[in-house]
């Protein structure tokens, strides 16, 4: 369970995103790689994303992308400005934090590449061929799919728009039940993992997202500007679905059945400390 406690002045300062994040997007994007969640949901975009994945990415992207942790540098604030400013925040991620946040995953205890290690120190090379690595990432798989992420949001934002105007910030948090609860003054969101934050005046960031499935994810720092990206309700009338599977399963692991039913249901909820993507 995770709670997070808000005071007047944070509900206040509740606000929704208007487009899709991008770095959050990416991410998440290996998660629906390893687990795909509905196939009814996600089979059209996961059987191109296994056609158009690129071994070099993932070969970068899923050692930092853990079932348990990944590091907050991957998803910064500047995202919200487009990809290019969220590759330039992170190309300028203080070594120490990189330090940081790669020694809370090297605690894992997984097998780490040693390219790693070369992160943790600062190396800049390598930091370019990561940040090369997340844009060839985006574009391959993510991109293609924008205008019916951005259609997806932007339903789900009209809606909670909607719940704000008529029930204020208490209703729209009260609106994200059964995977949150409002509580006052405290926000309950089901996660696999115990946690408390206090927003003490900051606010709150609420980012739908289009890959995201399950259970929301938040910042693993409690010290960074809050953010809670939830699975938004997919309408299944803005877009076909289709069947998954592809070239890259060799890679990601061969995770569903090719056929999807509507009986579907989702994957496995990871178990980490920075939410299930």
């Amino acid at each position: 369970m995770l709670r997070i406690h808000f005071t007047p002045q944070d509900l206040g300062r509740v606000r929704m995103a208007g487009e899709p994040d991008p770095m959050w997007e990416t991410v998440l994007s290996v998660f629906r790689l390893r687990r795909p969640g509905p196939r009814l949901i996600f089979g059209r975009w996961r059987e191109h994303a296994l056609r158009a994945s690129r071994r070099s990415d993932l070969d970068m992207l899923l050692p930092l992308v853990q079932p348990r942790y990944y590091p907050d540098f991957l998803t910064p604030a500047e995202a919200s400005q487009g990809l290019s400013h969220a590759l330039e925040a992170l190309m300028s991620t203080p070594a120490a934090r990189l330090r940081a946040e790669l020694t809370e995953l090297a605690r894992l205890g997984e097998p780490m590449p040693s390219w790693l290690r070369g992160l943790a120190d600062g190396d800049t090379e390598t930091l370019v061929r990561l940040t090369a690595a997340i844009r060839s990432h985006y574009e391959a798989v993510v991109e293609p799919f924008w205008p019916q992420a951005r259609a997806h949001i932007e339903a789900d934002r009209a809606r909670r728009s909607r719940i704000m105007l008529d029930r204020g910030a208490e209703g729209l948090l009260d609106s994200f039940r059964p995977m949150m609860r409002w509580s006052p003054p405290v926000l309950e969101v089901d996660v696999v993992f115990e946690q408390t934050i206090h927003l003490d005046g900051r606010g709150l960031l609420l980012v739908p997202s289009y890959l995201s499935w399950d259970t929301p994810d938040m910042l693993h720092d409690p010290a960074l500007p809050p953010v809670l990206v939830y699975p938004l309700e997919h309408d299944l009338s803005l877009g076909p679905r289709a069947c998954p599977g592809g070239s890259m399963e060799a890679l990601i692991g061969r995770t569903a059945p090719r056929c999807w039913s509507r009986s579907a249901t989702a994957a496995p909820r990871p178990n980490w400390p920075g939410g299930s993507g």
